[in-house]
């Protein structure tokens, strides 16, 4: 049974248990491991294929890595063992695995786990805590590495993701405080945990043997990294999103609601009109059309107030001017020869 992480208590009812989002079988090998039991997933650190053969040909097997060991697991065959796979890194992790060979039904079953999930870790934090760390007034903005996690699921962060850091903000247990949590190699992991708490006047101390007081989370954590001269560094883990769009639809026939795949290529768009022409080239043509038939007779005089346009373009040319002086004077010798 595929359920979320707790911790439980011996002698609790069955009620109280996490809800089942998946039921079958999953042999736990070893000489004196032929018992069924439950896990609790909160230790969780990978999950990996096993190669080697078991004495079933069609059966395939797998190791859970855990804080405190390695659990090794025999699924009925390789559909089963990866749907196992789909479902514990999705109750793990919150997320629906991308590098698995799932059908599309059973990626939307792992969707609705995820959702579920959630909102069952939501439920349970609401009503144990006390109060929300994140309900106090902070001061300055939060840093990237913090996680609202608790003190083993930070354990587990750090210890499955060594490459995104080694140092997370997190909350404190009394729900007042705040803590950071360290992991480092020494033969295995080595984790620390420091208390940081709120002065009253504003800022931060880190509870050590000498003090730390810090005016924001962000100096906090850079006097963690100036004191560890670098060796400690923020763990910043990237959130897994979608590379396609997807959607569910249903069956007309059967009604078998199915997850789609929706088209990556670009969008088609309606082809699109000419653009209007705009009337410039008319006018122009009348424009044109009109200037032979003016004379300088039909010409208003410079003061006159009409016509203006046609007074800015048309002017006397050179050649008509000494026409017009060259007629004058012929008649002014003919009025002299005839006196």
């Amino acid at each position: 049974m595929a359920a979320a992480p707790a911790n439980p208590r011996s002698g609790s009812p069955r009620a109280q248990l996490p809800p089942c989002y998946y039921e079958g079988y999953l042999e736990k090998r070893g000489a004196k491991e032929k018992y069924v039991e439950k896990l609790d997933l909160s230790g969780f650190v990978s999950l990996i294929d096993d190669p080697s053969r078991d004495r079933n040909l069609e059966a395939a097997r797998l190791n859970l890595r855990m804080k405190d060991g390695e659990i090794k697991l025999t699924a009925p065959n390789l559909e089963a063992r990866e749907l196992w796979k789909g479902f514990l890194y999705s109750v793990v992790d919150l997320a629906v695995p991308t590098s698995l060979t799932l059908l599309p039904g059973q990626l939307h079953m792992l969707k609705e786990v995820v959702e579920k999930e959630k909102m069952r870790r939501k439920a349970r934090v609401s009503s144990r805590a006390p109060s929300s760390p994140l309900s106090l007034p902070l001061v300055g903005e939060i840093p990237a590495c913090f996680r609202p996690v608790s003190r083993t699921e930070a354990e587990v962060l750090l210890e499955r993701h060594p490459d995104c850091g080694n140092m997370l903000l997190r909350p404190g247990r009394d729900g007042s405080s705040l803590a950071v949590t360290t992991r480092q190699d020494l033969n295995g992991s080595v984790f620390r945990h420091y208390r940081v708490t709120q002065k009253q006047q504003g800022g931060y101390i880190i509870d050590v043997e000498n003090p730390i007081p810090c005016p924001t989370l962000h100096d906090v954590i850079n006097a963690l990294m100036e004191k560890t001269a670098g060796t400690l560094q923020p763990f910043i883990l990237e959130e897994p999103y979608e590379e396609n769009i997807t959607f569910v639809s249903s069956n007309d026939e059967n009604g078998e609601r199915t997850l789609h795949s929706a088209l990556s290529g670009p969008l088609s768009r309606a082809p699109s009109l000419p653009p209007k022409q705009v009337g410039t080239d008319k006018w122009s043509l009348r424009s044109q059309t009109r200037s032979p038939s003016s004379s300088p007779r039909s010409v208003s005089p410079p003061g006159s107030p009409s016509n203006s346009m046609r007074r800015l373009v048309l002017s006397p040319s050179p050649l008509s001017q000494c026409l017009t002086d060259e007629l004058k004077q012929k008649l002014e010798k003919r009025r002299t020869s005839q006196e």
